[in-house]
C-alpha cells in the first residue's frame, strides 16, 4: 500500500520505517530541509536501536523515500498518517498548530482519490472531527464552492468535494524498544465515526503485524488484538493508557518512601504484588519518578480536559505531585550523607530519562543538576549516548562537565548518583572509581547497580525505598 508520514519526530519515523520495512510504499514528509537529507543518507535523526540500519535497508530496497513536499506526499498515499509533536503549553494543554497547519495542508493538496487520514499524533480528545473540519477548511481554500448535483429523488451530493475519513490510530512505542512495540503490538487501536472502508484499509496495512508475521520470539503467539471504537474513544484510550501506568509507578514510589521508614524492601514488595495478576509486575520498579516526553505532556492535557469539562481529576494530580515530590529525595539523600552541598562534587551516571534513547525531555537529571547547581554543588556527568554526541547537548547541561568515562567521572567526586539504568553500568569498575572518589558515596536512584560489586569496592550503596 502507498503511504505518508507527515512528521519525522520519533513517531513519524519509526511508523514509516516499521512500515517500509513490511514491505509498503512509504514516503515521509518533514518540512526540516537538512534532516531529510540526514534521513535520505540513511542516517537516523534520533537514537533508536536497530533503527539507522532498517531504514537503509528500506531505502535501498526502494520502499523508503524522503521530502518535504507536502503536496508530493498527500498525493503519494492513500493513507496519510499525521504525526508531528504536540507539545505541553504553560496551562498543560497540547499545542495543536503543528497539527492544524498540516490538516489544513493535507486538505489544499487533495486532488481526487480517495484518503485515510490518520491520527498518529496524541491529540486532544475531540481532535478527530476537528481535523476533519480542518482538512475541509483546506479544501475550501483552495477551490470554489463545490457544485450540488442531485442524486435519485431527493439527495444532494458534491461534485467535487474530495473524499476521504479521519481515523484516531494511538501509538504505544517505548523509546529503547519502538521497533519491537511497532512490530509486535499489544494491541492495535482504530477509531472511526462512519466509515468501515477506512477501518478496512487501515487492517489491511497492518495485516502482516497482525497476524504476527514479524514476530522474533514465539511464533506461536495469537494474533494482535484489534480494538475499533469511535474516535473519541480511539483518543482517550492513549491518555488512559500513559496515565494509568505513571500513576502505577508514582505509586510504589510512595511504598517506597513508606518502606524506607518502617525497614522494609520495596523490592521484595514489588515483586510481592507484582505476582498478584490482578496488578502485574510492570512499572513496578521504585526510584527517580518518571520523565520523558510523553508521561508529562499526557497527564496534564488529561487533567486540563477534565477541567474544560468541570472535573477535578485528583488522582491524577496525586500522582504528579508525588513524582515531583520524588525527584527531592535525592537531594535530601545526599544532604543527609554529606551535609552541606556547597562546594561539593557529585557525579551523574546516565542523563537520558530511560536507557537506549538520547532522549533528555523532561528526564529528572535535569532537574537534579538544576538543584545541585543552586545549593552551590559541582555537577559531573557521564551517558554513553550524550557524551558521545555533541549535536544532543541540551541547555539544561549548562556548566555540567561531561566525561569521557565513567572512571574520569568519578575523580574527586563526593558522591556519584545513578540517574539511567543503561545496562552496562552493572559492569563498571567499581574499584577504580572508588579509588579517585573522595567520598565513597553511591546512590542508587534506580536500584539497579550490583550490591555485592558497588560494596566489595568500599563504597556506601543508598538505593530508594530499600535498606542502605
Amino acid at each position: 500500500m502507498r503511504v505518508s508520514a507527515i512528521g519525522t519526530g520519533y513517531v513519524g519515523l519509526v511508523t514509516g520505517v516499521c512500515l517500509a520495512h513490511i514491505g509498503h510504499d512509504v514516503l515521509c514528509v518533514d518540512n526540516n530541509s537538512a534532516k531529510i537529507e540526514m534521513m535520505q543518507a540513511g542516517e537516523s535523526p534520533i537514537h533508536e536501536p536497530g533503527l539507522s540500519g532498517m531504514m537503509q535497508v528500506a531505502i535501498n530496497a526502494g520502499k523508503l523515500k524522503f521530502t518535504t513536499d507536502l503536496a508530493a506526499g498527500v498525493k503519494h498515499g492513500e493513507i496519510l498518517f499525521i504525526a508531528v509533536g504536540t507539545p505541553p503549553l504553560p496551562d498543560g494543554s497540547s499545542d495543536t498548530q503543528y497539527v492544524e497547519a498540516v490538516a489544513r495542508g493535507i486538505g489544499q493538496h487533495l486532488n481526487g482519490g480517495y484518503k485515510v487520514i490518520v491520527n498518529k499524533s496524541t491529540v486532544p480528545i475531540g481532535s478527530g472531527d476537528w481535523v476533519r473540519m480542518l482538512v475541509m477548511d483546506g479544501v475550501n481554500a483552495r477551490t470554489p464552492q463545490p457544485v450540488l448535483v442531485k442524486v435519485g429523488a431527493s439527495a444532494l451530493i458534491s461534485s467535487s468535494e474530495p473524499q476521504f475519513d479521519v481515523v484516531s490510530n494511538p501509538e504505544f512505542l517505548r523509546e529503547g524498544s519502538a521497533i519491537y512495540d511497532t512490530l509486535n503490538p499489544d494491541r492495535i487501536v482504530l477509531g472511526g465515526n462512519s466509515s468501515q472502508k477506512a477501518i478496512n484499509l487501515m487492517l489491511e496495512l497492518y495485516a502482516p503485524i497482525i497476524e504476527r508475521e514479524y514476530v522474533t520470539e514465539d511464533a506461536s503467539l495469537p494474533p494482535v488484538n484489534v480494538l475499533i471504537t469511535d474516535l473519541g474513544s480511539a483518543e482517550m484510550i492513549k491518555y488512559a493508557a500513559n496515565a494509568f501506568l505513571a500513576t502505577k509507578i508514582s505509586f510504589i514510589n510512595e511504598i517506597a518512601n513508606i518502606c524506607e521508614r518502617v525497614g522494609a524492601d520495596v523490592t521484595q514488595v514489588s515483586k510481592g504484588i507484582g505476582l498478584d495478576s490482578r496488578i502485574g509486575n510492570k512499572f513496578l520498579n521504585a526510584g527517580i519518578g518518571w520523565g520523558g516526553s510523553c508521561f508529562p505532556k499526557d497527564l496534564a492535557a488529561l487533567i486540563h480536559t477534565g477541567e474544560d469539562y468541570g472535573y477535578d481529576a485528583q488522582l491524577l494530580k496525586a500522582t504528579v505531585s508525588v513524582n515531583k515530590r520524588q525527584r527531592l529525595l535525592v537531594v535530601e539523600k545526599l544532604q543527609q550523607y554529606l551535609k552541606i552541598l556547597k562546594g561539593k562534587t557529585i557525579g551523574l551516571l546516565g542523563l537520558t530519562f530511560k536507557p537506549d534513547t538520547d532522549d533528555l525531555r523532561d528526564a529528572p537529571a535535569l532537574e537534579l543538576i538544576q538543584l545541585l547547581q543552586k545549593l552551590g554543588a559541582k555537577v559531573k556527568a557521564y551517558d554513553p549516548i550524550i557524551c558521545s554526541n555533541s549535536s544532543t547537548i541540551h541547555n539544561g547541561l549548562h556548566n555540567v562537565l561531561l566525561s569521557a568515562t565513567p572512571e574520569s567521572m568519578s575523580s574527586d567526586c563526593d558522591a556519584i548518583v545513578l540517574m539511567t539504568e543503561w545496562p552496562q553500568f552493572q559492569f563498571l569498575d567499581f574499584t577504580e572509581m572508588a579509588e579517585v572518589m573522595r567520598t565513597p558515596l553511591v546512590i542508587d536512584c534506580r536500584n539497579f547497580l550490583p550490591i555485592q560489586n558497588v560494596t566489595n569496592a568500599g563504597l556506601k550503596l543508598v538505593g530508594i525505598g530499600v535498606p542502605s
